[in-house]
């Protein structure tokens, strides 16, 4: 691994120019100082000054396969060579191959990708897709969710950046599956399900099956808390999907691409989506590129009826080279196994002793690399170490800890998200456990409960 070489002065002219130019997303831009990094490489990047970090955040959830793989840096650097770009209209060779990689990797009646340039606008147009195949505009997802940035997508959204964005109309939230927090009172993970199955057919009953379009779900939701669904939660799904002629929309933005352990995290279940939305680890976020993966039937509905979207950069060659070079990594370097593996014999493992040495763990959630830590001030009563959409001292101390130790965290409200590349080491999952381990112990006096 290369080593960061120290260069203090540079930092700080890249800070101040940030400071001066750079309009910062989700941010009230007086009150952040945001860290020059200067260089990155497998799991781990450094700062200016020297200080090196293991990455548990995979910056957000996007770094699959690790910063700077030597071989799609080339595919890159070999594609603007040779076609660096071309309008969207016309074929190209990178756009091609990308599609047909991702196709392969989906289930047999998914044979055609509409290329975005991220996440939030392949939400876009799947719900797009869905609402003019079935003639109807409702479209339902959950509280706990986040579907992107652009007025359909943070419409979608459930959790608090939506409050200020919100415009659209004919979205629904309705609550999902969430056993250690329960909106339905339930006792177990079987209980929740079938109890949060019947109150999504209460809301399909109630807002009107024939004005539905989709029910968009993230298949682990991601930001909100890395909530696995239960056993039976999406094979449920998509029977009320098929009593009501409603298009299921996987939202694999964060889960898909390894991350879960799978190639896509729905493949946890036994069921299939019509449409998936993709982007970060397609390309483990070296370019930007997002998409859609249409099942044969909704891709049929658009074969003489023209399809009222498009982006300038869709399918940008460069950015579909590193997808299929990133691919092709996963595939060679068996990443997806491996994230599996990590998951199941290290990571979660872990984290599941962690929290049986510091009280404030309340549960522990996850698969693959993908996890999450949600922290309480008191086991009993599972009152939060942060309100929800917020933050708290203790939040802050956590992970200003970590980070002063050499550990990114991934934190959201009362939850340290621990996503690491799907190629992660043992060894460096092992040194992140230890550093987060101090962390923890260095908050414990925040916890309140006599258990």
């Amino acid at each position: 691994m290369s080593q960061p070489e120290k260069d203090p002065i540079k930092g700080r002219e890249v800070f101040d120019m940030d400071r001066a130019h750079v309009f910062h997303s989700w941010s009230a831009q007086g009150l952040i100082s945001p860290l020059p990094v200067a260089g990155g490489e497998g799991s781990y990047f450094w700062d200016f000054d020297g200080n090196k970090y293991l990455d548990f955040s995979g910056q957000l959830v996007f770094t699959n396969i690790g910063m700077q793989h030597p071989k799609v840096i080339k595919a890159i650097q070999d594609q603007a060579a040779k076609l660096a770009t071309i309008a969207p209209q016309h074929a190209n060779e990178a756009r091609a191959l990308a599609a047909k990689k991702i196709t392969e990797h989906a289930p047999e009646k998914f044979n055609k990708v509409f290329f975005t340039n991220g996440g939030a606008d392949a939400v876009e147009n799947a719900i797009r897709m869905a609402r003019l195949h079935t003639g109807k505009q409702k479209v339902l997802s959950f509280y706990r969710s986040y579907h992107g940035n652009t007025t359909t997508a943070i419409t979608a959204t459930g959790d608090p950046r939506r409050w200020p964005n919100e415009h659209g109309v004919g979205h629904v939230h309705f609550f999902g599956p969430y056993a250690y927090r329960s909106s339905f009172w339930s006792s177990d993970e079987a209980q929740e399900c079938e109890r949060a199955l019947a109150h999504l057919e209460q809301v399909i009953t109630f807002e009107g099956p024939g004005t539905i379009a989709a029910i968009l779900i993230e298949s682990i939701v991601g930001t909100a808390g890395v909530l696995i669904p239960p056993k039976g939660y999406l094979e449920g799904v998509r029977a009320l999907c098929d009593k009501h002629n409603i298009m299921w929309i996987a939202d694999e933005v964060m889960s898909g691409f390894g991350r879960a352990g799978k190639w896509f995290a729905f493949q946890h279940s036994t069921v299939e989506p019509d449409l998936i939305t993709f982007a970060k680890g397609v390309n483990s976020g070296y370019l930007p590129l997002g998409g859609v993966v249409i099942s044969d039937a909704i891709a049929a509905t658009f074969d003489q009826r023209v399809f009222p979207g498009g982006l300038t950069y869709s399918g940008h060659p460069l950015s579909c080279a590193a997808a299929v070079a990133a691919i092709e990594v996963m595939e060679e370097e068996q990443i997806v196994e491996n994230a599996a593996l990590i998951g199941e014999k290290v990571l979660g493992p872990g984290l599941r002793e962690l929290a049986k040495k510091h009280k404030i763990i309340g549960e522990v959630r996850g698969v693959g690399t993908f996890w999450a830590l949600d922290l309480v001030v008191d086991r009993e009563s599972r009152e939060p170490l942060a309100a929800y959409g917020g933050s708290s001292p203790a939040m802050n101390e956590l992970i200003a800890a970590c980070k002063k130790s050499g550990l990114m965290p991934f934190a959201n409200f009362n939850r340290i998200h621990c996503c690491p590349p799907c190629n992660v080491s043992e060894a460096e999952v092992l040194e992140g456990l230890a550093i987060l381990d101090q962390a923890l112990e260095s908050v414990s006096h925040y916890y309140t409960g006599k258990n």
